[in-house]
């Protein structure tokens, strides 16, 4: 066996330890990276905290089954509809149209199966691909064209919602024509009891939707890239991620949640009326993924979040309708909510800087 040499008896005698540096992080910062690792948590936080206080305000009253059930029934298709945003807002765009594609969605529905006789099921079918064909224009212009979400989606608002006064000469389908030459449309107005809980299947394919979406973002692929192509875009095409079929999926998704919407809001609504394309559900569902916590810089929140941002509106709302309150003041705590959600994501996202 070889004799050490002299350098390496030195060596052998050193301190083999590893410098370590101890972090301590304050109270705030642990707060932070909390909160920066599960982004669903201050939603969640602000609707408990909106509960308790109108409890409190209100009494007993607020916190019956009655009223509890009636504003999820209130929050459904907002609920929908901004989880077809969300999928759009992670992946740093925006969809302008989500509203109006909702409506023609409808409309069509409802021709299809009242007036020009068809069996629901394919009226249906054809409604959903009319949404589905709606979001994938829009992702052909943002991915193919490279044109900017905002106004993609700005224009293609216009040119739908146009298309649907034209196509319905702006006339409603009453609720008793539905009920009687196509109830599949009703669907999702069918209720059950829970206890005293009154529900509808409105609320419970809500709710159904949002998990299997949490599950896909979460753990798929898919999900993955999605993440990917909005925290940055260019990042994620030299990693082998391919961008445009993304945008291109996450935006015909979102045309077919959107159509999605526009069944469960038939069950609610009972008629079927082109003017509801002047209402604000796009800003009602930009509102909930905003408050719930996703990124309009993409890349960043929890599908859950939005969840609870359309609880947090449709608290907000049932509260104040109960206190018998100025309508103002339901919007101008919602855009005190929007700003602050807005402050603390840039505050949170200081922690991957």
């Amino acid at each position: 066996m070889a004799q050490a040499q002299e350098f390496e008896k030195v060596l052998s005698a050193s301190d083999t330890s590893v410098a370590a540096f101890d972090e301590h992080k304050s109270a705030v910062k642990r707060i932070q990276h909390f909160l920066h690792s599960t982004p669903a948590a201050v939603p969640l936080i602000v609707l408990l905290l909106s509960i308790v206080i109108f409890g409190i305000t209100i009494g007993g009253r607020f916190f019956s089954s009655y009223t509890l059930t009636l504003i999820l029934q209130q929050i459904a298709i907002v609920g929908i509809l901004g989880a077809a945003q969300t999928l759009v807002i992670l992946t740093a765009g925006i969809d302008l149209s989500i509203g109006v594609i909702m409506v023609i969605s409808a409309v069509i529905m409802g021709n299809c199966a009242v007036s020009y006789g068809m069996p629901s099921v394919l009226a249906v079918a054809i409604g959903l691909a009319a949404g589905a064909a709606c979001g994938l224009l829009n992702g052909l212009l943002v991915a193919y064209m490279k044109l900017p979400p905002f106004i993609v989606t700005l224009g293609t608002w216009n040119i739908v919602m146009a298309t649907n006064f034209i196509y319905s000469a702006n006339e409603t389908i009453r609720d008793t024509d539905v009920d009687n030459q196509a109830p599949l449309l009703h669907l999702f107005a069918l209720s059950f009891k829970v206890g005293t809980a009154v529900l509808t299947l409105g609320v419970i394919a809500t709710v159904v939707l949002v998990m299997v979406l949490w599950y896909v973002l979460n753990h798929t692929a898919w999900g993955r890239h999605v993440y990917a192509v909005g925290d940055d875009q260019e990042a994620a095409k030299l990693s082998g991620i391919q961008t445009k079929k993304v945008l291109m999926t996450v935006y015909t998704l979102a045309g077919l949640i959107a159509a999605f919407a526009a069944w469960v809001s038939i069950g609610r609504n009972g008629s079927i009326s082109p003017s509801a394309a002047v209402t604000d559900y796009n800003l009602q569902a930009i509102t909930a993924t905003v408050i719930g916590g996703i990124s309009l810089f993409g890349g960043r929140g929890s599908i859950l979040g939005t969840l609870f941002g359309a609880m947090i509106v449709g608290v907000v709302s049932m509260g104040l309708n109960m206190l018998g309150a100025d309508p103002q003041w339901k919007v101008l705590l919602t855009g005190v909510l929007i700003i602050g959600a807005v402050a603390i994501d840039q505050w949170i996202r200081k922690v991957s800087a």
